[in-house]
């Protein structure tokens, strides 16, 4: 039923105007038209084909699991370089079987990233 029809992200934050920055200064996504029912409580940025709604909650960054995933395929380094040059910090985990070059863990034929937005939500940049 669901399988032809697009899907939208949606991330909880506290400040507005923090996440209007990162995600569109950071991130480099272009900030798109607001429905105006919603007073400014919701953002929506444009990442490829898909929609990405940044919106006001009180639960902001209490997901402690992956919240957006970006495929970069062979891109990744390029990625993580000019997203650390715009101010990102990105996260490191110990994973079994992965190991760590600078910021991009590596293993199992993939090659993966984590940084957290200003709110503590877990952003993901994979690619091979």
């Amino acid at each position: 039923m669901l399988s032809n029809m697009e899907a939208i992200a949606t991330v909880g934050v506290r400040d507005i105007e923090k996440a209007r920055a990162f995600y569109s200064q950071v991130l480099g996504l272009q900030e798109g038209e607001a429905a105006a029912c919603t007073g400014g409580e919701v953002l929506s940025f444009k990442s490829g084909n898909s929609q990405i709604y940044v919106y006001r909650s009180e639960f902001a960054g209490t997901n402690q699991a992956t919240a957006i995933t970006w495929d970069v395929g062979e891109r990744i380094g390029e990625v993580v370089a000019a997203l650390k040059a715009r101010g990102a910090s990105f996260e490191h985990y110990d994973m079994e079987g992965m190991q760590r070059e600078g910021d991009i863990h590596i293993g199992g034929g993939m090659k993966v990233a984590w940084l957290k937005d200003p709110d503590g939500n877990i952003l993901n940049f994979a690619g091979r």
